[in-house]
């Protein structure tokens, strides 16, 4: 999805129907008798699993080749379009943030369970711990599933992306959350 925390893992150096890297990826060793290499994977199964890494390479927004195109035709779509596939569809590689900063994570690689990174959840306030589900998605510290590792903070959820825009709360419509502002720093724990 890109925006989910990551970290090293061992994988095959044979492409099959599970390990389906490209060829320019399969040079590489761990040890001479394993035959694995190593490899990037959006889950984190321990506390102390080093490193972690923000994973970018979205699907959606700016993630994809050439954006997205709205209002086609002119005026009849509000949900977009996109004009490529993901900039990983090229390559078949991620990219691994590792520098602590301010990010923006799309709400669809966050979790969504009630408990969860979701708009509806009241105990996400600013400045609330976040952690990680198995599978590399922020959640809620304490949040069902949460492995207890700390690394981020939440800052907000963002509705609207763009300059110039009317907020849905003043059009009456409900808010949409497009992405989570959060401070990433996997060094904290």
């Amino acid at each position: 999805m890109g925006g989910e925390v990551g970290t090293l893992y061992e994988a095959s150096r044979t492409v099959t129907s599970t390990e389906t890297a490209a060829f320019d990826v399969l040079d590489g060793y761990t040890n001479v008798t394993s035959l694995t290499r190593a490899a990037v994977a959006n889950r984190v199964n321990t506390t102390s699993q080093r490193p972690l890494w923000l994973l970018d390479e979205g699907t959606l927004g700016y993630g994809t080749l050439f954006g997205q195109v709205i209002g086609t035709p002119t005026g009849l779509s509000t949900t977009g379009t996109n004009l490529g596939p993901h900039t990983a569809a090229a390559s078949g590689k991620v990219t691994c943030w590792d520098k602590p900063g301010l990010y923006g994570v799309s709400a669809d690689a966050v979790n969504t369970a009630a408990d969860g990174l979701v708009l509806t959840n009241t105990s996400v306030v600013s400045g609330l711990e976040l952690h990680v589900l198995n599978n590399g998605r922020l959640t809620p510290a304490g949040s069902t599933g949460a492995v207890a590792v700390e690394v981020a903070r939440f800052i907000e959820f963002e509705t609207s992306p763009f300059l110039v825009t009317t907020p849905p709360s003043l059009v009456g419509a409900a808010e949409a959350v497009e992405r989570a502002v959060i401070s990433f720093n996997p060094f904290t724990d």
